[in-house]
C-alpha cells in the first residue's frame, strides 16, 4: 500500500453534511439579523423585544443540547438529522404567516429545539465521516460552512429586504432549507453496533447529557467565545460610533476570506504537528486583533483587525471542537459535540449580555482591550491544559483506554 495515500475528506457524505450545515446556519444568521427589524417595523415592537426575538432561540438551543445526544442515540444520527432539518424547515415556513409578537416568541422557542439538535448532529456526523487521521483538517473545512453562513446570511437577508417584503424573505429562506433536507438525505452514517451503546439507550443519566472528557477543553473554548461575542454583537455598533459604518459591512467578509485562505494550511498542521502548534499562535493573533480593534480609528485598521480575528478565531474554533471530539470515545462523538456547543453557545450568550454593560460603563475601546486580555488568559489556561495532558496521559493511551472501556 502507498504510504503517501490519504483517505479522502471530500466524500459525498462530507459535502452533504457541510451544505446542510451551511443552509441551516445561513437561515439562522439571516433571521438573527432581520428579526429585530421585523419586530420593530412590522410588528410595532420595541428594541428590547427585537433583542428578545434573537435571544430566545439561542437559549432554547442551549437547553436542548444536553438532551440532543441522547435523542440521536435513540433514533440514530442520520434519521435524527433528517427529522430535525425537516422540522426546522417547516418552522421557517411558519414565519411567513406570523404577524403578532407573542406567536413569534413561541415560534422562536420551537425553532431553537430543532436547531439545537441539528447543530449537534451535523458536528457529530462530520466527525464520523472524516478519516480519523485527517480529522483536524476535515473539521476545519466543515467549520467554514458555519463561518461562511455568518457572512452570507446577513448579506442575503439585508440585501433582499431592500427590494422585497419580509414574507418574501421568509419564503426564500424556507425554499433554501428544502435544499438542506435534500442534502441531509445523501449523507451516509455507519451504524454503531457497540454493545455499550445499546445499554445506554435503556437508561438516562448525566452521562447521557454531558461528555465529561470533552468538558475541560470546551470550558477553555467558552472563554474565547465569550471574547468573540464582543465582535459578533457590537462591531457594527462600534463601527458606526467611530464613523466607519460604510466599512463595517466588509468586516465579516474579510474575516471569511482570510479564514478560507488559511484553512488549507492550519488544518493539516493540526493533524501532523498537534493542536498547540495551531491553537497557540491563533490565540495570539485573535488577541492582537481585538487589541487592534480597541484602537481602531480608520477603515484600514478595522479591516486589519477583521483579518487578524478571522485568522485567529476562525481557526481556533474548529481546533477546539476537534480536541473535544478526540477526547471522547468514537461512539460518544455526538455527546462530545453537544457538550462542546452547549458550553460554546453559553459563552456567546453570556458575552452578548454582559458586554453591553461594559460598553455602557467604559466604552468600546475598553471592551475590546478587556476581551484581548481574556484571550491571553485563555492562552494560559490552554497551555496548562496541554501540560497536564502531557504529564498524565497521551492521545494514544486515551484511545486505548476508550477502546478497552467500550
Amino acid at each position: 500500500m502507498n504510504k503517501n495515500y490519504q483517505e479522502p475528506i471530500w466524500t459525498k457524505s462530507f459535502i452533504g453534511i457541510s451544505v446542510t450545515q451551511f443552509m441551516v446556519y445561513l437561515t439562522f444568521y439571516a433571521l438573527l439579523t432581520t428579526l429585530p427589524i421585523f419586530v420593530i417595523k412590522q410588528l410595532g415592537g420595541t428594541n428590547a423585544q427585537g433583542g428578545l426575538a434573537v435571544t430566545l432561540m439561542l437559549i432554547t438551543a442551549i437547553i436542548v443540547r444536553p438532551f440532543s445526544a441522547k435523542f440521536l442515540d435513540w433514533v440514530g444520527k442520520k434519521k435524527g438529522l433528517i427529522i430535525c432539518v425537516a422540522i426546522y424547515t417547516a418552522t421557517t415556513f411558519v414565519y411567513i404567516w406570523t404577524d403578532q409578537f407573542m406567536p413569534l416568541m413561541l415560534l422562536r422557542l420551537f425553532h431553537g429545539i430543532s436547531f439545537g439538535v441539528i447543530s449537534t448532529a451535523t458536528g457529530a456526523i462530520a466527525a464520523d465521516v472524516i478519516p480519523e487521521k485527517r480529522r483536524g483538517e476535515g473539521l476545519g473545512y466543515f467549520a467554514m460552512a458555519m463561518n461562511l453562513a455568518v457572512v452570507a446570511g446577513p448579506f442575503i437577508s439585508l440585501t433582499l429586504l431592500q427590494f422585497v417584503s419580509f414574507q418574501v424573505l421568509f419564503t426564500t429562506l424556507s425554499i433554501l432549507m428544502i435544499g438542506g433536507i435534500v442534502c441531509s438525505l445523501v449523507v451516509h452514517v455507519a451504524q454503531n453496533t457497540n454493545t455499550q451503546q445499546e445499554q445506554v439507550n435503556k437508561k438516562f443519566s448525566l452521562h447521557d447529557m454531558i461528555e465529561l472528557k470533552a468538558l475541560p477543553i470546551s470550558l477553555i473554548c467558552s472563554l474565547a467565545s465569550l471574547a468573540y461575542a464582543s465582535v459578533l454583537s457590537f462591531v457594527s455598533v462600534y463601527s458606526e460610533s467611530i464613523g466607519l459604518a460604510s466599512v463595517s459591512s466588509y468586516f465579516f467578509l474579510v474575516f471569511a476570506i482570510v479564514m478560507i485562505i488559511s484553512r488549507p494550511y492550519f488544518g493539516p498542521l493540526f493533524d501532523t504537528k498537534g493542536p498547540k502548534y495551531v491553537i497557540l499562535p491563533c490565540l495570539l493573533l485573535f488577541a492582537v486583533g481585538l487589541a487592534a480593534l480597541s484602537i481602531t480609528h480608520n477603515g484600514w485598521m478595522l479591516l486589519l483587525s477583521a483579518a487578524l480575528t478571522g485568522l485567529g478565531y476562525g481557526t481556533i474554533l474548529p481546533s477546539f471542537q476537534t480536541m473535544a471530539i478526540q477526547a471522547a470515545p468514537s461512539h460518544r462523538s455526538s455527546h462530545a459535540t453537544a457538550t462542546f456547543f452547549m458550553v460554546y453557545d453559553t459563552g456567546i450568550a453570556v458575552g452578548s449580555f454582559i458586554w453591553g454593560f461594559v460598553v455602557s460603563g467604559f466604552g468600546f475601546p475598553s471592551l475590546y482591550l478587556l476581551c484581548a486580555l481574556l484571550v491571553v488568559v485563555t492562552t494560559i489556561l490552554f497551555m496548562v491544559h496541554q501540560s497536564w495532558q502531557h504529564k498524565h496521559h497521551t492521545p494514544q493511551s486515551n484511545e486505548l483506554s476508550a477502546n478497552t472501556s467500550s
